[in-house]
């Protein structure tokens, strides 16, 4: 009988370890949108960089522009700021 409870064990084990390593996998965030179009990020949406306004359309997209490109996220509605947050003085994208 603890030969068939250790092989149980063992097979329960084996079966287990494919499944942790697939896990990672399954965890990435998937995004909609194109970054290199993005001129400035705020949380309730981006300008892209032909002065456009868009909504985020999911909070993948907000979270993973704002981890990604945190220099030009400003973490506040577009509406609170000047111009609705169009920056003029910085289109940091013809210098890169």
């Amino acid at each position: 009988m603890r030969h068939r409870i250790e092989a149980a064990l063992v097979a329960f084990a084996l079966l287990g370890a494919p499944v942790a390593t697939v896990a990672p996998a399954a965890a990435q965030v998937q995004i909609s949108i194109n970054p290199g179009s993005i001129a400035y990020g705020y949380s309730d949406g981006y300008w892209d960089r032909n002065h456009h306004w868009h909504p985020w359309a999911n909070e993948n997209d907000r979270n993973w522009y704002r981890s990604h490109y945190a220099g030009h996220y400003y973490d506040r509605r577009h509406d609170r700021e000047p111009e609705q947050g169009w920056r003029n003085s910085d289109r940091w994208w013809e210098h890169h």
